[in-house]
């Protein structure tokens, strides 16, 4: 069962700043729960209470389009060194498009990095912290840089189409926000 906190304390947010890689899972009422593996330089705890991160462009946009639903949201790492901790972030969220009126304000938490298409804000509700044992070991080598290369290729123009083809809608259908208001 672990054991659980009303915030993130001193030790986890030390923990989650060591950490290369963290999972963001949600879901709809209905149809497909999402788990997705992010990394890069995409998350800020801002508060024991609050997490921002920014989201990049990828094949599916399921996060944003869950949200829109139902604002429930679980982040979680793992400590893959000496230390066997899996931490989990329970709460909810909201989503913050570019054309969004606070985008600016809160993007300038993080540097800029083409193809960032939207930031999470994230109220924590209860962090668990519970053994992981059963966890293996790995070594991180380097982050990836193929986005980077991606985004830099399609430049904005491409990126955006590439959002409407691609990003507009969850696999069970629902609209994502990314295009903007109607």
């Amino acid at each position: 069962m672990g054991t659980r906190y009303d915030a993130l304390s001193d030790a986890h947010i030390k923990l989650i700043g060591k950490q290369h890689l963290f999972f963001c899972a949600t879901a709809a009422p209905t149809g497909l729960v999402n788990v997705s593996p992010k990394g890069m330089d995409s998350l800020r705890v801002l508060s024991p209470n609050r997490i921002l991160w920014r989201n990049f462009t990828g094949s599916g946009n399921e996060t944003a389009g869950h949200l829109a639903q139902s604002n429930r949201m679980t982040l979680m790492w793992c400590s893959f060194t000496r230390q066997p901790i899996i931490l989990r972030a329970y709460g909810t969220a909201r989503t913050i498009h570019p054309h969004d009126a606070d985008w600016a304000e809160l993007s300038d938490h993080f540097p800029p990095q083409p193809g960032m298409r939207q930031i999470y804000d994230m109220s924590i509700d209860m962090v668990q912290k519970s053994c992981g044992y059963a966890v293996p070991f790995f070594e991180h080598v380097a982050d990836r840089d193929t986005l980077k290369h991606w985004t830099d290729d399609k430049g904005e123009d491409g990126i955006r189409t590439y959002w409407t083809e691609r990003n507009a809608k969850t696999l069970d259908g629902a609209p994502t926000g990314i295009e903007g208001p109607a």
